[in-house]
């Protein structure tokens, strides 16, 4: 009886010893892409994208295909070797184990406790963390210290202290925290008189007429470094012409790396904290400030639009709880000419823009709307011959490969939908 339980227990051995092999190997196998699209190991990003298949499939299937493909193989053509060296390694044909019950034991005891030390990774009164191997300035070398299934593994477990970021912080008592942000705001104190909001001061505005209509729009991905009048390659005509006829900020700071760190940051004037944006986090679902929670309160309507699902990054959760009486998505844009891995395309997000802003202006109401672009996202998918790609000397065309130039082309378009949408605009009544 106790040979038959032994050698079940060797195939169970067996089964969690080729799972781990794999699951080793495919973090690894997926390592290389994943540096060159983010600079990092497989971190908590690798993570946050399980929990949207549909976008991530296909952003692989249109983008990265033959990363795909080697990646499958490379797991695919191993199995049936590894699987026979396990069974090997771990016997388990009928063996005479009741003689040794001791020793087992003993090996037993022995083997947790290894397994303990290397889990812990000391013998100090700290845990082993990623800092422990970071030596650079550089956080690609540092991640390269650490192999891709830790960094992962630990991502997951930093989600789970996410609850308690507030332990990162100092404590203050509240009287001071709030005497400290009205002393730095530069305002007299008799100008904060909200007990429930006690930093909150109103002042009335300049312009007192109608109400005006606010349309905000962000674009994906499109740093500086992009955009002519900001110092960046020449690749935004439109932008830069904006620029000239109108107010041009050009000693901003992004906020973080990821489009929800601007969202956050445009729509709620949140810095960025060391848990997850607060767009995801539980408690900020609703009675969080947004701009459209102050403009709903003043009678407006307050809208949402995005080429893709809204659902991604938890925005309709946070929009619809926090002011955003209306959500404009994919399932709503009227015949889109061109969908990608991430939606519809900026031409067809904007052309749906114009239409729910007629809308909002025939129902004589001030209105406040959000538009949240995509085309410029890797893998860079836009239609064919609406724009041209720019004139690169030979030494621009050595400094590029073939990605970047895609995302150049990319970023051609997504300035050249804008402008055509601006253009259109200042011919409408709203």
């Amino acid at each position: 009886m106790l040979s038959k339980y032994h050698n079940i227990w060797l195939r169970i051995l067996r089964i969690i010893f080729f799972v781990i092999f794999f699951a080793v190997l495919f973090f690894e196998l997926a390592t290389p892409a994943f540096i060159n699209e983010y600079g990092f190991r497989p971190n908590r990003l690798f993570i946050e994208y399980l929990s949207y298949p549909d976008e991530v499939m296909s952003m692989l299937f249109n983008g990265h295909l033959l990363i795909l493909f080697v990646v499958i193989s490379f797991l695919i053509i191993p199995m049936k070797f590894v699987w026979k060296l396990l069974n090997r390694v771990v016997y388990t044909k009928q063996s005479n184990i009741s003689s040794a019950p001791l020793s087992s034991v003993i090996s037993f005891i022995t083997l947790a406790l290894v397994l303990f030390l290397c889990a812990r990774g000391n013998v100090g009164h700290r845990l082993i963390n990623p800092a422990f191997v970071y030596f650079s300035t550089d956080p690609l070398v540092n991640s390269l210290t650490l192999n891709s299934i830790y960094s992962v593994a630990h991502a997951y477990k930093q989600f789970g202290n996410e609850k308690n970021a507030a332990k990162l912080y100092g404590k203050m008592e509240t009287d001071k925290v709030i005497k400290l942000v009205r002393q730095e705001t530069g305002l007299a104190l008799e100008m904060f008189n909200n007990e429930l909001l006690p930093s909150l001061t109103t002042r009335d505005p300049v312009y007192q007429g109608k109400p005006k209509n606010l349309v905000i729009i962000l674009e994906e991905s499109l740093g500086a470094q992009y955009v002519g009048s900001l110092g960046g390659l020449n690749l935004t005509p439109e932008i830069d012409k904006f620029n000239s006829e109108g107010w041009a900020f050009s000693n901003l700071f992004a906020t973080g790396t990821r489009s929800v760190r601007g969202i956050e940051a445009v729509i709620t004037g949140f810095t960025p904290i060391p848990a997850r944006a607060v767009v995801k986090l539980d408690k900020s679902q609703q009675g969080f400030f947004t701009i459209a929670s102050l403009l709903k309160a003043k009678n407006y309507t307050t809208q949402f639009i995005y080429g893709g699902e809204s659902h991604f990054d938890n925005m309709k959760s946070f929009f619809l709880g926090n002011g955003f009486s209306d959500i404009v998505d994919f399932n709503d844009i009227e015949n889109p000419q061109f969908v990608a891995s991430w939606g519809a395309s900026d031409g067809d997000l904007f052309n749906q823009a114009d239409i729910e802003l007629t809308k909002l202006h025939h129902s004589k109401q001030p209105f406040f709307s959000f538009v949240f672009t995509s085309s410029n996202h890797d893998p860079f998918e836009i239609p064919e011959g609406v724009v041209s790609p720019i004139k690169y000397t030979e030494e621009q065309l050595n400094q590029f490969d073939d990605k970047e130039l895609s995302r150049h082309k990319a970023i051609q378009y997504a300035d050249y939908s804008l402008g055509k949408f601006i253009e259109k605009a200042k011919t409408q009544p709203y």
